[in-house]
């Protein structure tokens, strides 16, 4: 089953319901078993005050943390976006025969990174990333090819542009993985803290 997090708005849903749920319960049970104890209520208002001061402050830095991401990712994509452009370029200067090969491949390479971004099927991403590392390895291959007679500067660059588009793609999958919150964090979380 496709995790409920890469839909936001099934997520309100479920989320708005099972908050209301909580609430019509702690109004039937706050009916059902009234108290007068004026100390009682006083206690309770700074229960509530302490739960919502720790609810704002866990939105808070939800938010900060999902803005840095965000940013961290659009810079990630346009180091990548420049790489593969510069080494699109860069394949000029391969011999004629490997720089059409270089370029179709960064082209089906292009498109796959693009789809690896749209797509939110675990399954599929896994596929598109076994296909990403095929072309990877075909692209440095086929750069490979020509330097191995005897590389100039010049092949030398379209070399290290390779290299820099393989990294940065790299660079930018871990950052998505490794800096990731524990699954499911932030969303227990944001769930649990009104509920208490």
């Amino acid at each position: 089953m496709e995790n409920l997090t890469h839909y936001p708005l099934r997520l309100f849903v479920v989320s708005f319901m099972a908050l209301s749920v909580v609430a019509v319960a702690g109004l039937w049970l706050r009916r059902r078993y009234p108290t007068a104890d004026d100390e009682q209520n006083e206690h309770l208002g700074v229960v509530l005050a302490a739960t919502l001061t720790l609810l704002g402050l866990i939105i808070g830095f939800s938010f900060s943390m999902a803005a840095n991401r965000y940013d961290q990712r659009k810079n990630f994509e346009e180091a990548e976006a420049n790489a593969i452009g510069t080494e699109i370029l860069r394949a000029d200067f391969l011999p004629t025969a490997d720089a059409a090969n270089v370029r179709k491949l960064l082209a089906e390479y292009t498109g796959l990174r693009i789809r690896f971004y749209i797509i939110k099927d675990d399954n599929q991403r896994k596929q598109l990333a076994e296909r990403t590392a095929q072309l990877q390895a075909a692209l440095w291959s086929a750069v490979r090819k020509s330097e191995a007679a005897q590389p100039t500067p010049v092949e030398a660059l379209a070399i290290a542009g390779m290299n820099d588009v393989i990294r940065k793609a790299i660079r930018k999958q871990r950052f998505g993985i490794e800096s990731l919150l524990p699954h499911g964090f932030s969303w227990q979380s944001l769930h649990y803290v009104p509920m208490l």
